[in-house]
């Protein structure tokens, strides 16, 4: 099993179609097509079947898929960390959920790479499961997001917190006495489709079951300017929006027939890991962090 086989399956998985792949890939359809079969055959499953106008993945194709993808990314780290150990001492992978990278990180990520000019970065931005489950895999050394790791071998620690608040441009609150939850429903609600753990539950908890929002975003520093512009209502962290909200561009918006959760961050990292135990201790020491509790 070659990593140009799984690269290729990847590709061909996202593209659905041979012809398309071989040219993205710039190799001969045959080629896709003999390193797909020589995959096949070593899992001894059908990873894909054909429909009209290409190929989708099968049930165990799409089980393939993801260990595919941490293979993939186990190499890259690889070989990154095999190029960059030529040239300083150490690495530091570090991975964040936006937005706590957006309200609380840039100040110690920059202070940190400032005074440790020794140590060379890598910053990846994602949910909190693909972070986690990446540190585990040893693809990061360090993962910021808004679920501990319970596990052995693993420290995890309470980074910061944060309010999470119902957002709206001046010129479109029509709610500044407050919202009722019933009121959410009807209002233009900007779905920022982020794993917040308990309070993103608690966000889809507010709506009715299937509720089809007309705008959703993965992205939670994304969602900001849309408010500003007018085009609706969105709970975000407060740490974001702060300075808009300062700015009077943006309106804090009182619930008032529910109560909104707090929102918990936390840094995990493996246990014995000194350059992260460096990083969360700077936090400490310069008050990036608001408290720090050991949990494993």
């Amino acid at each position: 099993m070659n990593s140009e086989s799984i690269k290729t399956f990847i590709m061909l998985s996202k593209l659905k179609n041979f012809t398309r792949t071989a040219e993205r890939m710039y190799v001969a359809q045959s080629t896709v097509t003999n390193r797909i079969a020589e995959l096949e055959n070593e899992t001894g499953k059908r990873l894909f079947v054909r429909k009209q106008g290409g190929v989708e993945l099968t049930e165990e194709g799409q089980l393939f898929l993801s260990y595919a993808l941490r293979i993939n990314d186990l190499e890259e780290s690889f070989i990154q960390e095999v190029n960059s150990a030529a040239r300083y001492e150490k690495q530091l992978r570090v991975g964040c959920i936006n937005a706590v990278y957006e309200s609380s990180l840039y100040p110690l990520f920059s202070s940190f790479f400032r005074t440790r000019t020794d140590v060379s970065w890598k910053i990846v931005l994602g949910h909190s499961v693909d972070l986690l489950q990446m540190l585990q895999d040893s693809i990061l050394d360090v993962a910021f997001s808004y679920l501990p790791l319970k596990k052995a071998g693993f420290v995890s620690k309470r980074f910061s917190a944060d309010r999470l608040v119902l957002l709206a441009s001046p010129a479109r609150n029509e709610f500044r006495r407050g919202i009722r939850k019933s009121e959410l429903a009807s209002c233009e609600y900007l779905m920022c489709n982020f794993a917040f753990g308990e309070a993103g539950e608690f966000v889809r908890s507010l709506f009715p079951p299937r509720h089809a929002f007309r705008f959703e975003i993965d992205n939670s520093g994304k969602v900001a300017q849309y408010l500003i512009d007018g085009l609706g209502y969105s709970f975000l962290p407060y740490k974001m929006a702060e300075a808009e909200v300062r700015a009077g561009r943006l309106e804090v918006i009182r619930p008032l027939d529910f109560t909104v959760p707090e929102i918990v961050s936390y840094c995990s990292f493996r246990r014995g890991n000194t350059l992260a135990e460096a990083l969360l201790a700077g936090a400490v020491s310069t008050k990036y962090v608001e408290s720090v509790d050991k949990l494993v």
